[in-house]
């Protein structure tokens, strides 16, 4: 299990202990407070989307094509947005700290 932080749009910080193996999405999906993963995974909606904290942006692998591309159709991004069906939750993710966007 990974520990992973992750702070709603209303503000509301969470602590979840996660499935290794998971990705970030359907590990943060049963909190219900915005992550849909209404593609399931594959990168083809954006409704996943979660900023990365400015510390973890550079520790993670860099977004893959199909990703980015997706990226670039979604609202309210920034430098550190990331679709949360493509991270893979394992040890090395041990406090990966991330926020959905609100509105």
């Amino acid at each position: 299990m990974t520990r992973l932080i992750v702070t709603a749009g209303d503000g509301t910080r969470h602590e979840v202990e996660a499935q290794d193996g998971l990705s970030v999405m359907e590990a943060l999906r049963p909190l219900d407070i915005g992550i849909a993963g209404e593609c399931e995974g594959s990168a083809a909606c954006a409704s996943c989307h979660v900023w990365v904290a400015d510390a973890w942006i550079a520790r993670l692998p860099e977004a893959e094509d199909a990703e980015a591309d997706m990226l670039d159709c979604a609202f309210n991004t920034r430098a550190g947005s990331r679709l949360s069906c493509q991270l893979r939750v394992g040890p090395e993710l041990e406090g990966l700290e991330v926020t959905v966007p609100h509105g």
